[in-house]
């Protein structure tokens, strides 16, 4: 779980073709199927905080966790310059704690594909379903084994920049459907100077069979899954899945 070091520093900048403003106005849409319109939401996993500085902008309180001091260093830069009152905390996802219940968690980007073994997800969700507010919404996604199989799995992924490049290469494991990729990162200093470094980061796919089960086992109760880029029916070439799943076990009195 310790990641996320000298990436953060360029993390934003290799990020900048993901479609968060898409990824809000999904996560909005649905909070206000059920009415959520204000009040305290979870970013859970939030990294540098963009999702939680657009879920800021549409008027909700937000409480961004993620366990890398130094993505979160820069997610605090953010709120400085925007001036949104978010409360960031540095936490592991499988042990988090928050001062009262939330109305929403949102948890995107893959992140819980970093959770490598089941019982790490179980905790997790468990913790979600105590932090909600009663009948409170949980959101999330994760990668398929299909799409680390077939898309992703022993691939290499390589892009060169003016100021930084990035080699990307993936390892695949049937076995335990883990995906190991190592990532090497040129960064400009100055003037014809680079400074290189390197990460490992591991993540495991998931059946939507799996995440179903676990979501069950831990309280909550499954509302319904997503294909996350068409928005319809999951079919066996999803590769990314939209879960949400509902509060369940506190006294609406």
């Amino acid at each position: 779980m310790e990641m996320y070091d000298d990436f953060a520093l360029v993390y934003d900048r290799f990020m900048d073709e993901t479609p968060y403003e898409e990824w809000c106005q999904f996560v909005v849409g649905r909070l206000k199927q059920d009415q959520i319109t204000d009040g305290i939401l979870l970013d859970l996993g939030c990294g540098t905080g963009s999702m939680t500085e657009l879920l800021a902008k549409q008027g909700y309180d937000m409480i961004g966790v993620d366990l890398s001091d130094s993505m979160l260093d820069i997610a605090m830069e953010k709120r400085a310059q925007s001036g949104h009152n978010i409360l960031y905390l540095q936490q592991d996802m499988r042990e988090f704690e928050l001062y009262g219940t939330v109305r929403a968690v949102i948890c995107l980007c893959d992140s819980l594909n970093y959770l490598l073994e089941e019982n790490d997800l179980l905790t997790t969700f468990k913790l979600v379903n105590n932090y909600l507010d009663p009948n409170g919404l949980f959101i999330f996604d994760f990668n398929t084994v299909y799409k680390y199989e077939t898309v992703i799995g022993d691939s290499t992924i390589a892009e060169n920049r003016e100021d930084c490049s990035f080699i990307w290469e993936n390892y695949y494991t049937a076995e335990d459907q883990i995906n190991e990729y190592d990532l090497t990162i040129f960064v400009k200093q100055q003037k014809d100077l680079f400074r290189k470094f390197t990460e490992t980061h591991l993540q495991r796919g998931y059946t939507l069979e799996t995440m179903k089960r676990l979501v069950e086992q831990s309280g909550l109760i499954f509302v319904e899954a997503l294909d996350a880029d068409t928005h319809g029916s999951v079919t066996e070439t999803s590769e990314r899945i939209y879960v949400i799943a509902r509060e369940h076990g506190k006294n609406l009195g």
